[in-house]
């Protein structure tokens, strides 16, 4: 296939293994006007290393909205171009969708080269449920507003994927054992297709202390996984449960240390936990 004139082509690169840029991509950048990169620096490497000599240009968050109009007018004028990301695909976490919406609204072809993405890369490793799942990008840096957006997402049924940078991994595991509770499953993967690839899966309690136990744990890049709530077959059953231990525990300490406790016991997240407690008591008072 040869590359069109007047297209813009969105293309993968590889998540960490060099090898893993397709044949069509190494062909769709050597033939292209030009190639825009999240960061020129991280991306010649990679482009040196399949003989690719387009000129390359920046293309990130501070400068994609300036660069739009530029852009448009090279299509329209000169000739192909393509844009690329750090890793991974495009406008998944990167930039690239200002310049996409400005090319589809100039009538201007927009072509996807697929390829490498994290969150699929994990999906695929991490044996938990891939029927159904809600990709939600980076949570919050702060913990409290952390946990206010991981608790939009605690009683949702399909799997969660997150991305995670090193610096900030125990503080969200941590947020995900006190919103999610600690039995719930989860898998985190990292550095996919890097020398130090690792994918975890176990209890969020159980992947906290992993990688709290082992430093060299906590470097690179995440992707988390977060199963969904117990299918709907099975949450009467786990209500009734639910209902019963925290009863119990009522009559020996307040709702908020019952919650806590039937979360970590039961998997449940601590709000709905909570949420059952407050009633449990209102009943009782009545």
């Amino acid at each position: 296939m040869t590359t069109l004139k007047h297209t813009l082509y969105v293309v993968a690169t590889p998540i960490g293994n060099r090898d893993d840029l397709s044949g069509r991509a190494i062909k769709t950048l050597k033939e292209c006007h030009c190639i825009y990169a999240e960061d020129t620096r991280h991306s010649r490497p990679l482009l040196q290393y399949h003989g690719i000599d387009t000129p390359v240009r920046s293309l990130h968050e501070h400068n994609e909205a300036g660069r739009a109009d530029a852009i448009v007018e090279q299509l329209q004028t000169e000739g192909s171009v393509a844009i690329i990301s750090d890793a991974g695909t495009p406008l998944i976490s990167d930039p690239g969708y200002r310049i996409v919406r400005a090319c589809q609204d100039a009538d201007i072809a927009v072509s996807p080269i697929p390829g490498a993405s994290a969150l699929i890369a994990a999906l695929s490793v991490g044996g938990i449920a891939t029927d159904r799942f809600l990709y939600a990008g980076f949570p919050p840096a702060k913990s409290q507003a952390r946990k206010t957006w991981l608790s939009e997402f605690a009683e949702q049924s399909c799997s969660l994927v997150l991305y995670e940078s090193p610096h900030r991994i125990l503080a969200s595991l941590s947020d995900i054992v006190d919103v999610f509770g600690a039995g719930r499953e989860i898998c985190v993967a990292r550095e996919l297709t890097k020398r130090f690839e690792t994918v975890i899966r176990a209890t969020a309690s159980e992947a906290l202390e992993t990688l709290e136990a082992d430093a060299q744990q906590q470097k690179g890049e995440f992707v988390l996984i977060v199963a969904g709530v117990a299918d709907k077959a099975n949450i009467s059953v786990g209500e009734v449960e639910l209902k019963a231990m925290l009863k119990t525990l009522l009559n020996h300490m307040p709702v908020k240390t019952a919650a806590k406790v039937a979360s970590e016991l039961t998997g449940t997240s601590r709000k709905v936990a909570y949420d059952i407690g407050v009633a449990l008591n209102k009943d009782d008072a009545t």
